[in-house]
């Protein structure tokens, strides 16, 4: 038996097994590595399930600390007003009548007496047409008999055209949307038609309702139980509670725009602010705790802020980036802004300093006369150059040579009368008050930007005002920062002449549940914006229309 020696294996074949467990191998591993992908996946999910309920809780808990915050100062500034009327009030000594002032002393220049303007042209007699904006409701009556036989027999022969205005209640409507749903023959899918715009999700109201009540409760400053009682009038029973939440809603809507222009004014080069009170109903606490609302305005735009108190360390953190001139009344909490080294820049009301001469003429008729007629005369010249329309360099001319030297000699006057009065004399306080704040309330000069006071930002407080008188007091400190949003959004509506009601709907349409659709900033939600819009022509729909 002859024995054949071994075929030698062939490379080739060699070569094949071993890329074939080389792939083997391969895809061993691609099956481990797609097998701990998928895991990574699935454990992705749940990182991101998890951060997700993070995100929640910390929203949660924000809201919470801010709540704990809100209750903490209230109680502080309970305690702090309790403490007050604890400690009775230090007498005042009655004022004394001064000497006689040196006769050397300046002079005030002459105030003219005020010339009453020339009375106004008559208008035509009879009446004015009503505005062709209105809409028309067309209505033709016809007499069905003869008014004296009572014949039905008539003929026309003339007829009698007359307007009036009138009013509709399109408000109190009830809006039913049918949603009609679609099959696609192509895709097989179906399609719902997009549902009206509404403030948010399962809204009661539409988007023009809420806007009609907030005109109500803050620009009309009806309490909302006379809205509530007007409308059960008319058969629609609405509670409290829900009013309250409307005005919940309006708010945070408008939070954005209220933001928006807090941030305009903070990256502005100047602006006004002052405070008043503003009665709040703390839980838990008998009686009302005294807030502060803070307004800030600037041109148009007006913000409103509610606190707890009037701390300094407050005004700080919320004016801490700004960077410009700031116009306020003499008070000690703005003080820590004004050591910032030159970044806020101290600008006086002379408005509230020429009260202060006002009050000390009922001891001083003559001499506290003097003094507020420099100042009288300041304001004359700054309103007959703001009157020509001199801005910039050309209006600091002006008050370097109109205003400046009446400064200089009201400064003089001060030195001549001072030393005649004693010191608890109310002109004694005037004088020491423009001593005192020299340097703020003469700033106005250097700056055409600002005028001599920050009235603008005290007759903001007129609806203010109002509003204690009709509400009494916000409801709650949350009412209290819901109340600031809407009355800051209301002022800058009035003072750029837009209609509020209109605005509102147009911003509660693109903020509600429609707010992924218009996808617009918060710069281009504004009442500016929103008039620039009205401001720009329609587009060209062509010759036909």
């Amino acid at each position: 038996m002859v024995v054949m020696p071994p075929v030698p294996a062939d490379p080739r074949d060699v070569e094949i097994q071993r890329l074939r467990a080389a792939l083997a191998e391969a895809l061993a591993g691609l099956v481990a590595t797609r097998a701990e992908l998928v895991a990574l996946r699935e454990q992705a999910k749940v990182s991101e399930q998890r951060i997700a309920e993070l995100t929640a809780q910390v929203g949660r808990l924000t809201e919470v600390v801010a709540a704990g915050n809100d209750r903490i100062a209230e109680l502080a500034a309970a305690a702090n007003r309790k403490r007050k009327a604890a400690t009775p009030p230090t007498p005042k000594p009655p004022p004394t009548s001064a000497t006689v002032a040196p006769e050397d002393r300046p002079r005030p220049p002459v105030i003219p007496p005020k010339v009453k303007p020339p009375k106004k042209p008559r208008h035509p007699t009879g009446r004015k047409p009503l505005p062709d904006h209105l809409e028309v409701d067309e209505s033709t009556v016809v007499p069905p008999c003869c008014g004296h036989c009572h014949s039905e027999d008539l003929v026309v022969v003339d007829e009698v055209v007359e307007e009036k205005l009138t009013t509709v209640q399109a408000h109190q409507r009830r809006r039913r949307t049918h949603r009609v749903t679609c099959l696609c023959k192509r895709c097989l899918k179906r399609t719902t038609a997009e549902a009206p715009a509404a403030p948010f999700p399962r809204s009661k109201v539409t988007c023009e309702w809420l806007a009609w009540m907030v005109v109500q409760k803050f620009s009309l400053l009806i309490p909302l139980d006379r809205i509530r009682r007007h409308l059960g009038l008319q058969g629609i029973p609405l509670s409290i509670s829900f009013f309250v939440s409307q005005v919940e809603a309006a708010a945070k809507l408008l939070d954005v725009v209220d933001g928006e222009h807090w941030k305009q004014l903070l990256a502005g080069s100047w602006m006004q602010t002052d405070g008043t009170s503003l009665k709040v109903i703390v839980p838990k606490l008998a009686g009302t705790h005294s807030g502060h609302l803070e307004v800030f305005c600037r041109d148009e735009t007006v913000v409103f802020q509610y606190e707890h108190d009037k701390k300094g360390e407050t005004i700080e953190g919320k004016l801490g980036k700004y960077e410009g001139l700031l116009q306020v009344d003499a008070e000690h909490r703005y003080n820590g802004l004004f050591e910032s080294g030159g970044r806020i820049i101290e600008v006086g009301c002379n408005a509230h300093g020429f009260r202060k001469f006002e009050a000390a003429q009922a001891v001083q008729p003559a001499l506290a006369k003097e003094g507020a007629d420099f100042l009288t005369a300041a304001f004359l010249a700054e309103g007959e150059a703001r009157e020509t329309g001199l801005q910039g360099a050309t209006l600091l001319d002006r008050r370097r040579e109109r205003i400046r030297p009446l400064y200089d000699d009201l400064w003089r006057w001060m030195d001549a009368v001072q030393p005649t009065l004693l010191p608890d004399d109310p002109l004694a306080a005037a004088i020491r008050y423009y001593r005192n704040h020299w340097g703020a309330l003469t700033a106005w000069l250097a700056y055409p930007e600002v005028g001599p006071d920050n009235s603008a930002a005290e007759r903001e407080f007129q609806t203010v005002a109002k509003a204690r008188l009709a509400w009494l007091f916000a409801g709650s400190t949350e009412g209290a920062h819901r109340a600031a949003t809407l009355l800051g959004v209301a002022a800058t509506c009035r003072n750029l002449g837009v209609d509020i009601e209109a605005y509102l709907t147009w911003a509660f349409v693109r903020l509600g549940t429609h707010r992924a659709k218009y996808n617009l900033p918060a710069s281009q939600l504004t009442p500016a914006a929103y008039k620039a819009q009205l401001a720009k022509p329609p587009p060209d729909q062509g010759p036909d229309g």
